[in-house]
């Protein structure tokens, strides 16, 4: 990265606070009501229009630019937004933003329950608003998204349930114009991985083995792997080594954590050990990787 990429290191990071964790950005109350919906003008000045990295355990949120625009990071990932443009963050990915001065849009926050009761039993379209995307909302969404800001302003007796149709509509729009929408039910297998998916995250800084998932999961290992190379093309160790290895490197590039900190956060016990499944995975040392986003 360059010279302008320090700017999303944040140097308030410490050892004790390694990544900023909000229910809203700057907030770490409860979450404030069904949904939120906020202007980026209301919040985003305030900060010199620079928002640090940081992310969200209980909530996914879209980010509309209506005029302006932004440089994002989102995991890592430097994006850029522009003028009509949807940005979907699911819960844990980290992400900041550098806005144009004066960019208008909107902030949309959605608790997980409202989000998991919308994907429930629904593959792809969980798989979709599993991870980062920049989509164009078009007319019909953008009406959708329209009438929750207008619906969020107002009081009512049937406000909150009123809310979460509209927020569910909206999710579902945002994950049609992101590319999903093919209409196909999540197989018994896609269903099985995605339980994987979501023990892995739960349990990954226990230290857990494959043996300890696949029991959660009531099946064996080796059945484990052949549903994770049917689904994701690789077996099951493999799988969760990338998925530890990921969050690893979030901690690698948004903190400062020492490495064997963040080996033990991982369920690793020896650091050198941790440093040579980190080569493996990745093709680098977590001192090489981490040194791309501090030069």
């Amino acid at each position: 990265m360059d010279g302008q990429g320090d700017r999303w290191y944040d140097p308030c990071m410490s050892a004790q606070n390694p990544i900023p964790d909000f229910d809203l950005f700057g907030e770490t109350g409860g979450f404030p009501d069904v949904v939120h919906c906020e202007a980026i003008r209301d919040r985003a000045p305030r900060y010199g229009w620079s928002i640090a990295p940081h992310r969200h355990n209980g909530m996914a949120q879209i980010f509309v630019v209506e005029t302006g625009g932004a440089r994002v990071l989102v995991d890592r990932e430097q994006r850029e937004m522009t003028q009509g443009q949807a940005l979907f963050v699911p819960a844990q990915a980290v992400h900041g933003f550098e806005f144009q001065d004066g960019t208008a849009g909107l902030v949309l926050s959605f608790p997980l329950p409202l989000l998991q009761a919308v994907t429930q039993g629904q593959g792809d379209l969980a798989r979709q608003l599993a991870h980062p995307f920049l989509a164009e909302p078009g007319a019909a969404l953008s009406g959708l998204i329209a009438a929750l800001a207008a619906r969020f302003a107002e009081a009512g007796t049937y406000r909150a349930p009123m809310l979460v149709a509209l927020a569910q509509a909206v999710l579902v729009g945002m994950a049609e114009r992101g590319g999903a929408g093919e209409g196909r039910r999540a197989t018994a297998a896609e269903r099985q991985v995605a339980r994987f998916d979501a023990l892995i995250a739960a349990h990954m800084a226990e230290g857990w083995k494959l043996s300890d998932y696949a029991s959660a999961l009531s099946v064996t290992p080796g059945h484990l792997g052949r549903l994770c190379r049917e689904v994701a093309g690789r077996g099951a160790g493999a799988h969760l080594d990338a998925a530890v290895m990921s969050e690893a490197c979030r901690l690698l590039a948004f903190t400062q954590l020492p490495v064997a900190e963040i080996g033990f956060r991982l369920g690793y016990q020896d650091p050198p050990y941790f440093s040579r499944r980190f080569r493996a995975v990745t093709g680098e040392t977590p001192t090489a990787y981490r040194a791309r986003f501090v030069s």
